[in-house]
């Protein structure tokens, strides 16, 4: 039988499947990223069915505590550490008992300096993950509100390293210790951790499951998501992440609320990895609950003996076949009809190398096989192998695996057709009432779930009723603003335009004005020109007749001195000179005073 599978958004996954009959193909244990590298689009990020991951049976990403193979060390010192912490916090006063321990711890770890996990007091407000563990939500969170982003990123670093365990013995005692302590606290709660730090919560999901995913800063999961997580009431692999139990499931191990996902996780280890159309993980036909292979052959989930089908089949006795029996149901399937299932559907996809390790795991599953079919199938999956090793082409053992297949398939048709000719009226009766029965309470299971279903989804419209009539407000007081805004614009840009106005008719004044300047230069320059000319004309008419005026000065001088030596009187020489003289200068004042007289104005 052949199981699709698929992630929806807020579900997480669904299982369709034929009626029961067949071991179901392994669950889609999403394709992740191990360690710090995983980055998801979201929560409910999911992968696509033909998507294959190479890994381990047991994911790095989903161990809860660390392995319990120690050294003959650490196996003395880590019991007595643990009873001692255990002990302290179930006395009445466990405050005093707990800081004693402490106070022994630290003094322990200054004594080992090549330890990876240093808890050194830098000031008082500095944080440590023991204080993270046990410390009081509401005091530690506002301490962390107090604290930079790049301390807060420094202690994630801090708890990875430790969650690593790359340190050796201390970090995993560290590890154990710090865990401890978070599981015997009694004073956490959802509300108080919904009021807490993020990065606070961040670090104790971590604690508690021991998944540094929940520490990358790629990875983005909601507050109320981590509480879920710290609680067991959300699945805590990252790219599963429903709500659990799964549909509501009520079965044992589901009930437990222990973390346990029915979608991704293994029901006997109760871990998780990312491998995906593989004969590694076997479902149950009738609960949809997954296990490793190699799980449930270590604790005999799968042996020989016969499935739920043929038992309601009825008929003559069939020998033993290998099956699959459920830990959760106790229901059985077989194992055959699985094996076919798979390889018909996956089989083109794979490489030399997961044929291999496919063919290993059917072989390893059908060894004790007692029906011919089944030891036909190991025969065949021992002999692809060693053909592959030898070279063998890929195709050619796929053929004849399948081939192998159609024969056990006509084989078994051919075993039903023969029990079916020969049914009492009564037995055909209780077969289908029996069949009738089963159908009316898988249509109540169905029924049940669609009202769920139908509850979820009113409450989701009922919220997107809300988000909408808000998302309305928005944009009506988003349009008001933005007619204000478009106002204000408006009148911005009316004084705009007035303030260019006045610049332009500034500016034109200012133009008028310095023409007006250029020209009155122009004249004055012409005018400053024309009176210099004027000035140096008269200034040289002025010298002219002074000189004219000093010639005949010295003229009258010059014949004044022939007379008097003609006459040789000194009395009347000196007489005329003076009578010459007032007449010469009589005369220049005159032509003095006519120049002044006719001088134009400027």
């Amino acid at each position: 039988m052949k199981r699709s599978w698929s992630y929806s958004e807020g579900q997480g996954l669904s299982l369709d499947r034929k009626p029961p009959g067949a071991a179901a193909p392994p669950p889609p244990p999403p394709p992740q990223s191990r360690g710090t590298s995983l980055s998801l689009a979201s929560s409910d990020a999911c992968p696509s069915p033909d998507r294959r991951r190479e890994s381990p049976s047991e994911s790095a990403s989903s161990r809860e505590t660390w392995p319990t193979e120690r050294t003959g060390e650490e196996a003395r010192r880590l019991p007595v550490l643990v009873a001692a912490e255990a002990a302290t916090v179930a006395k009445s006063d466990g405050e005093r008992e707990r800081d004693k321990l402490l106070k022994e711890e630290d003094q322990h770890e200054h004594d080992h300096d090549h330890s990876t996990v240093v808890h050194q007091v830098v000031n008082m407000d500095r944080i440590h993950l023991r204080d993270i563990a046990q410390a009081p939500i509401e005091a530690l969170a506002s301490r962390f509100h107090a604290q930079p982003d790049e301390y807060l990123e420094e202690l994630k670093a801090e708890l990875r390293e430790v969650l690593t365990g790359m340190g050796g013995p201390r970090q995993r005692e560290e590890f154990v210790l710090l865990q401890k302590l978070v599981q015997a606290r009694g004073d956490l709660s959802p509300a108080s951790l919904m009021r807490s730090h993020r990065t606070q919560l961040e670090l104790l999901v971590a604690i508690k499951t021991g998944i540094q995913a929940f520490l990358h800063p790629d990875i983005c999961v909601t507050q109320s998501a981590l509480v879920e997580v710290f609680f067991h009431t959300r699945c805590r692999n990252m790219a599963c992440h429903v709500q659990i139990p799964v549909d509501d499931c009520s079965c044992e191990v589901c009930s437990a609320k222990t973390g346990f996902c029915s979608s991704c996780m293994c029901l006997l280890c109760g871990k998780f990895d990312f491998d995906v159309n593989t004969c590694r993980w076997v479902g149950c036909d009738s609960c949809s609950h997954w296990t490793h292979t190699d799980c449930a052959m270590r604790a005999r989930q799968i042996t020989t003996g016969t499935s739920s089908k043929k038992k309601k089949g009825g008929g003559a006795a069939a020998a033993p076949e290998m099956i699959f029996r459920c830990r959760a149901c106790g229901g059985t399937s077989e194992l055959l009809g699985w094996a076919r299932d798979v390889f018909r559907a996956c089989s083109s996809d794979w490489d030399i190398n997961e044929l291999v390790r496919e063919l290993d795991s059917l072989r390893r599953i059908f060894h004790g096989s007692e029906d011919q079919n089944g030891k036909k199938l190991h025969e065949k999956a021992h002999e692809s192998l060693e053909r592959l090793r030898s070279g063998t082409d890929v195709s050619v053992v796929l053929k004849e695996i399948h081939r192998l297949f159609q024969e056990t398939e006509v084989e078994e048709a051919d075993d039903s057709s023969e029990d079916k000719k020969v049914v009492e009226p009564q037995e055909a009766c209780s077969r289908i009432a029996e069949v009738v029965k089963e159908a009316v309470s898988k249509m109540e299971s169905v029924a049940a779930e669609k009202v769920v279903d139908v509850k979820r989804a009113r409450l989701s419209l009922e919220s997107c009723d809300r988000e909408v009539e808000d998302k309305r407000r928005e944009l009506t007081e988003l349009q008001i603003e933005r007619q204000r805004k478009r106002q204000q614009i408006e009148e911005l840009e009316t004084i705009i335009r007035l303030k260019q106005a006045e610049a332009e008719m500034f500016q034109q004044r200012a133009d008028e004005a310095r023409r007006d300047a250029d020209d009155l230069q122009r004249i004055a320059l012409a005018k400053s020109e024309k009176v210099e000319e004027e000035y140096a004309s008269r200034y040289l008419k002025l010298r002219l007749n002074e000189a004219e005026a000093e010639r005949r000065y010295l003229f009258e001088k010059i014949k004044l001195q022939e007379m008097s030596r003609t006459q040789n009187d000194p009395a009347q020489m000196v007489t005329m000179c003076k009578i010459q003289y007032l007449l010469n200068r009589s005369s220049s004042k005159r032509d003095a005073t006519a120049m002044e007289t006719s001088a134009p104005t400027p």
